[in-house]
């Protein structure tokens, strides 16, 4: 009935319920619009889901690029964890609308191929204004700004100053939020988005590939690559994009106070920096209780990290990331609520078995050989 305590099994006890709220709450507006819009107009399901996503990446994906201490094994390591999934689960959205069963993203079509592929490959496509090839890869954006950001702190030695990091971001979010427009790079030529794409690619590539002074530069350049791409290319607006990176700071502040790096006074008030500043960033009702709910969950999660989960519960999260990418698909040729859960289960079991586990075993095995 429960599994064995295990010292990040709370972790993926997260990753599971947030990864079904996100999925019912598409689900829900799919098959039960009214009955749905009374329950998203008080709480945002999806909202809370994608945050906890966020806090939990930012705990982990530290304490990961630490415990390799390796650049290059580190994006090795995320290309390997990520791409596998994405690229199956593109591949099939792309075929099922060529044969006319889903409808492609908005704006496709107007954009060059090429382009479209860079920015979905890459995942920054949210953040070049490039339509995604599955809607719910935006969160992946600020995810790999994320990465970048953690790398060029982690190479300058800086990676220690999470909490300042998390409260600072969350502070300077108001104001830039109300001075800045909507998203500045919003309808900007393709060869800028071609070139703000290829110079993240290069300057990751130097990080992995690199050594002493160009290794540094380049991951520097990628930081601040990654942290201008949220303050400049948020759809959602700048408040909203910093907020999300400032989510995973206060993430990363946790596990510094965890580790004894930092107080856990300290990491409480960058913790509670972040919803105070990010309540008024979006004008919705269901926002506020969403982001609040959402830290709240982390916050027990953390309390209840030495206990024993129930089996299920860590296991749902461990297929977190299939049911994530599948769910947007399956919500188009399925017609039937209960039928879109039974299939959608069984086949994020699958697809974490037959793709992502072993694609994650090879990364591990490539990322400690020797170059």
């Amino acid at each position: 009935m429960f599994a064995a305590p295990h010292r990040l099994a709370w972790l993926d006890a997260l990753r599971g319920p947030a990864a079904l709220a996100v999925t019912t709450h598409h689900a829900g507006w799919t098959y039960i619009p009214a009955v749905w819009a009374e329950v998203d107009r008080r709480i945002d399901f999806g909202t809370w889901g994608v945050f906890v996503f966020f806090l939990v990446s930012g705990y982990i994906i530290p304490a990961s690029l630490e415990r390799r201490g390796d650049l290059r094994a580190f994006w090795t390591g995320r290309a390997f964890r990520l791409l596998p999934l994405l690229l199956t689960a593109c591949g099939l959205a792309l075929l099922l609308a060529c044969a006319g069963l889903l409808a492609p993203e908005p704006g496709l079509g107007r954009r060059p191929l090429s382009l479209v592929l860079l920015g979905n490959l890459t995942m920054l496509q949210e953040l070049l204004n490039l339509p995604a090839v599955i809607g719910v890869m935006w969160t992946l954006s600020y995810e790999m700004a994320f990465y970048l950001m953690c790398v060029a702190l982690f190479t300058v030695r800086q990676a220690h100053r999470s909490a300042g990091l998390a409260a600072g971001l969350a502070l300077l979010a108001v104001p830039l939020g109300l001075l800045l427009p909507k998203t500045s790079i919003n309808g900007a030529a393709d060869l800028t988005a071609a070139l703000l794409g290829l110079a993240v690619v290069a300057a990751i590539a130097a990080t992995a590939c690199g050594r002493g002074r160009t290794q540094a530069v380049a991951a520097v350049a990628g930081g601040l690559l990654g942290l201008a791409l949220v303050i400049l290319g948020s759809r959602g607006g700048t408040w909203q994009g910093m907020i999300i990176l400032a989510s995973m700071f206060a993430g990363t502040a946790v596990y510094r106070a965890e580790q004894g790096t930092i107080s856990w006074r300290a990491a409480a008030l960058a913790t509670a920096a972040v919803p105070a500043c990010g309540i008024p960033a979006k004008d919705d009702p269901a926002w506020a209780p969403a982001l609040v709910l959402a830290f709240g969950t982390f916050a027990l999660g953390l309390a209840l990290r030495g206990r024993a989960f129930p089996r299920w519960l860590p296991r749902l999260g461990v297929i977190s990331f299939s049911l994530y990418l599948l769910h947007p698909i399956l919500l188009h040729v399925i017609p039937d609520l209960a039928l879109y859960f039974l299939v959608l289960i069984p086949l994020s079991l699958l697809t974490y078995r037959l793709i992502e586990a072993p694609a994650q075993r090879l990364g591990r095995r490539l990322a400690t050989a020797r170059p």
